[in-house]
């Protein structure tokens, strides 16, 4: 399936892409360079099972262990100390990358209350894109019934793209549903 996303991008993505933005070399063409999955989890310090759950959804999203983000500093009103463990995130490179992005925007997405689109002003300026998911259920990987409670997911796509414009229509042609 994954490969599917692969060779579209070689043969329509690239060439539409430089004809679009008048490249000299097919190299200087925006790709998908990395995905990084994150989940942050607040309650871990109150709750030592959120976290193995946590780690077991990401898993079964992507297909490969998370690992455990831990705190930087302290911060007192959070109740917060240095190296507490307060989410998990997986970074996705090659094909487990086409292969979620295309689950993404085929499946999940889709499956997605009231869906009308992806927010099409999350860049960064750098060419990168963040998505935020209000729940887990989305992915069809994931059995409502074992669910312990809803965590929100943050997705981030990183693209060689020099500007937003290259990397949203980069992500356009991918296949990304921007709303608008």
């Amino acid at each position: 399936m994954s490969g599917d996303l692969r060779r579209r991008y070689l043969e329509e993505v690239v060439p539409a892409l430089q004809r679009e933005f008048a490249y000299d070399n097919p190299m200087q063409v925006p790709r998908l360079s990395k995905v990084v999955i994150n989940i942050g989890l607040g309650e871990a310090l109150q709750n030592a099972k959120a976290l193995d759950a946590a780690v077991g959804d990401l898993a079964q999203i992507t297909g490969q262990k998370p690992i455990v983000t831990r705190a930087k500093r302290s911060i007192a009103q959070f109740r917060l100390r240095t190296g507490n463990a307060i989410g998990v995130k997986v970074t996705l490179r090659g094909e487990r990358m086409w292969d979620f992005f295309e689950r993404l925007t085929r499946l999940a997405l889709p499956r997605i209350r009231d869906f009308r689109g992806v927010p099409g002003r999350s860049f960064d300026g750098r060419g990168n894109y963040s998505l935020g998911l209000r729940e887990q259920l989305a992915f069809p990987e994931i059995d409502y019934d074992r669910v312990d409670r809803l965590r929100g997911l943050e997705i981030s796509f990183v693209t060689t793209a020099r500007t937003d414009e290259e990397a949203k229509r980069l992500l356009q042609l991918l296949g990304m549903p921007f709303a608008g």
